[in-house]
């Protein structure tokens, strides 16, 4: 393995003013030096990785970084701004940049030494080395290990350096220990492993033990902590080194496990069982956390364990003293939760418990719609009158086959709205809140309140569970709670409010907003179309997309759905194949506008787009959302009026345009799609082809970058 960076690798000078700019900058360095094959490609992914969450941290750092397959090998190129480029940290801009590029398939080698660097940042020797670095291959060999910083490093820094000095130099020629000297000078980091943090974790943290508890007079006090994001490369160690620094400083003993990119170690289940608290400092769900139940626990997002760490183990011990125990099975905690930041608003949590149980519906109303509208193709529109296929059915009968499959699909719509319901609760409340939730929706069903009803059974349930798990429980008591007591309390309280209190007038409002749509016709059914079209459009497989799918589902998931819904799912699945069908045809007729790795995902776009699969559209989207986005909002709003207007109906939920056949003016249907790429596409074509091109940056020579930097900076990011 060639070393990760070099110092061609590094720029001491970069001019860029923005966080593109300067990935872009960077990433030139990297496709000079062979390491990456596709500039644009590259950083469409380093641009989607940035949209999930900015990659700024205290302290001026920058660390864009992601997994590609557009990376040849591991590579790290670093960049020293004067002027400092806003990364969206709290505390203003950073002046040093680290671009870090991982292949897609890379091995655990790899990741182990990127994960080191990511706990070099936490010691300020490190950095401020790296600042006053006035040579390009002074810089470079820092970050390798191949140089110490000035001063030995931190004491606990320069101790594991002692551990790890004398085999790095003396095999200074060997690329792969070269490239390795991090592992050893960050605290604890154990070569070689699969997952080296969680071993280092249990270093450092069981380090102070011995002075803690002399200064203390008894047992330290006890810490495991979990760090994940969503690359798993970066924000995961560096959280850890924070954590575990501050628990030194502390006088605590802090075990962390990492669950990374390349992998994790479980903590001994001693070590969790002797624990007095826990952290969880995650972007993406916490892998068994049930492990943890019954502990006091504090679960915030990755950044606030790199930021605050002093904090949460405040915090936490705040809440030992207390007797509060908020672990996953016996806390507010969820697994939509911990998906998100610690600062979101209600609004954005709502909207997240909502979304997990429409997740989990879809999968029910694509196979019971499909099969209910197979149904009426094989059998007929009256098939839904046939009787019972126990009682009659005939393998020689095309009817009989057309009621089996209609009959199959009912009962698979027949779960819609406890499924809703009881993972509406499950996001807010984790497994406890699956009982009252499936009781509340089926309650919903009983009282012929709909998905309204079961919108509001699973928030019930979800907030009923979680008011109990904040209940002091006796530590006696705590086994019985999730599989007894939870499910047995929350579901009688559930039952009572669907039954006698709030069912009825829910059950009326259903009714109404079923016989509003009913009444649908004329221009407001147009104007509605283009509405699900727009909202459709908008973020192509996000929130407001699936705000407008579940609405037209909830339309059809009955046996027998009103023309009106029909043609409300009709316009809705019109109006998604609009943006993938769009980009396909635009790569087709104009590919020189298009890079070309964007020309081969419009290939995909063909069949994603054919499907209905509105996330076939978001690489071009992400790489220019600018001219994207608003091209597919008009055209889908033209498609969703056209349908509407046509009077197309569907009766399943997906399918594209393999579910034709069984289509309500299918030529119509197909006209208004068309109509819609069409114009997507020639937007996408014309403000694309406004685009006056930068000679300078495209013909700039990647060895030069430096005198490059000042003209990238003038480039639209989204170009």
């Amino acid at each position: 393995m060639s070393e990760m960076i070099t110092a061609d690798l590094v720029d001491l000078d970069l001019s860029a003013d923005t966080k593109e700019a300067a990935a872009r900058a960077l990433a030139k360095r990297m496709v000079a030096q062979g390491r990456v094959t596709d500039l644009e490609g590259f950083l469409a992914d380093v641009a989607a990785r940035e949209a999930q969450m900015p990659t700024g941290l205290d302290g001026g750092i920058g660390i864009p970084h992601c997994r590609s397959t557009h990376v040849t090998e591991p590579t790290l190129a670093f960049g020293r701004s004067a002027a400092g480029i806003d990364f969206g940290a709290a505390d203003g801009p950073a002046d040093l940049v680290f671009l870090i590029a991982a292949p897609a398939g890379a091995d655990d080698a790899h990741l182990t030494i990127l994960s080191s660097l990511a706990r070099q940042l936490m010691n300020t020797e490190f950095t401020d080395a790296l600042r006053s670095a006035r040579e390009a291959a002074t810089a470079a060999a820092l970050i390798r290990g191949d140089e110490a910083p000035p001063q030995g490093g931190a004491p606990e820094t320069a101790s594991a350096g002692e551990g790890g000095a004398g085999p790095a130099q003396g095999t200074a020629g060997a690329p792969q220990d070269t490239a390795a000297a991090p592992v050893a000078a960050s605290a604890g980091a154990a070569a070689g492993s699969t997952d080296p943090a969680p071993a280092a974790a249990v270093e450092d943290g069981a380090a102070p033990a011995p002075a803690a508890a002399a200064a203390s007079g008894g047992t330290p006090f006890r810490i495991v902590a979990v760090t994940s994001c969503p690359t798993g490369i970066a924000h995961t160690y560096m959280a850890a080194e924070s954590l575990e620094n501050a628990g030194r400083e502390a006088g605590v003993e802090l075990v962390v496990e990492t669950q990374g990119s390349a992998g994790f170690t479980r903590l001994d289940p001693a070590v969790v069982a002797a624990a007095d608290a826990v952290i969880l400092a995650h972007d993406v769900p916490v892998r068994d956390k049930d492990r943890f139940a019954g502990k006091p626990t504090v679960d915030v997002g990755v950044k606030a364990g790199i930021n605050r760490p002093a904090e949460l183990i405040a915090e936490v011990r705040e809440k030992a003293a207390r007797g509060e125990a908020s672990a996953p099975a016996h806390g507010p905690a969820t697994p939509v939760e911990r998906a998100g930041d610690s600062t979101e608003g209600y609004g954005t949590k709502l909207r997240k418990w909502l979304m997990s149980g429409v997740s989990y519906m879809v999968p029910f109303v694509a196979a019971g719609g499909l099969l209910i509208a197979l149904g009426f193709a094989i059998g007929g529109y009256k098939i839904n009158k046939a009787p019972s296929v126990m009682d009659h059915f005939l393998w020689t009968q095309a009817d009989s086959w057309g009621a089996l499959l209609f009959q199959i699909g009912g009962v698979a719509f027949g779960f819609l709205v406890p499924v809703l319901a009881g993972y509406i609760a499950y996001g807010m409340a984790d497994r406890p809140g699956l009982v009252p939730g499936f009781v509340g929706g089926a309650i919903a069903l009983t009282i012929n309140a709909g998905f309204l009803g079961g919108l509001a059974a699973g928030l019930i349930a979800g907030g009923v569970v979680m008011a109990i798990q904040r209940v002091n429980i006796p530590a006696a008591l705590r086994g019985i709670m999730p599989v007894v007591v939870i499910p047995l309390i929350s579901s009688a309280i559930v039952g009572f409010l669907m039954f006698v209190v709030i069912g009825k007038p829910i059950a009326r409002a259903q009714k109404g907003l079923t016989d509003w749509l009913g009444g649908l016709t004329g221009t407001n059914a147009i104007l509605l179309g283009a509405l699900l079209g727009l909202m459709m459009c908008f973020d192509l497989g996000g929130p407001v997309n699936k705000v407008a799918y579940t609405f037209a589902t909830a339309g059809i998931a009955v046996s027998n759905p009103s023309d009106s819904a029909m043609k409300i799912m009709a316009a809705v699945m019109a109006a998604g194949m609009v943006p993938p069908l769009a980009m396909a045809l635009a790569t087709t007729v104009r590919g020189k506008l298009f890079t070309p790795t964007e020309r081969e995902n419009g290939k995909a776009a063909w069949v994603l787009g054919a499907s209905f699969i509105s996330e076939g559209a978001i690489p071009f989207a992400a790489a220019d959302p600018l001219r994207v986005i608003p091209s597919s909002m008009v055209g889908g709003a033209l498609t969703g009026a056209l349908s509407m207007g046509f009077g197309a109906t569907l009766r399943a939920p997906h399918g594209g345009i393999f579910v034709v056949p069984l289509i309500g003016n299918p030529l119509l249907y197909l006209v208004a799609v068309a109509a819609g790429v069409c114009v997507t596409a020639a937007l996408v074509v014309l403000l694309k082809g406004m685009r006056k091109p930068a000679p300078e940056s495209t013909g700039a020579d990647p060895s030069a970058p430096q005198a490059a930097a000042p003209k990238e900076t003038k480039q639209p990011v989204a170009a």
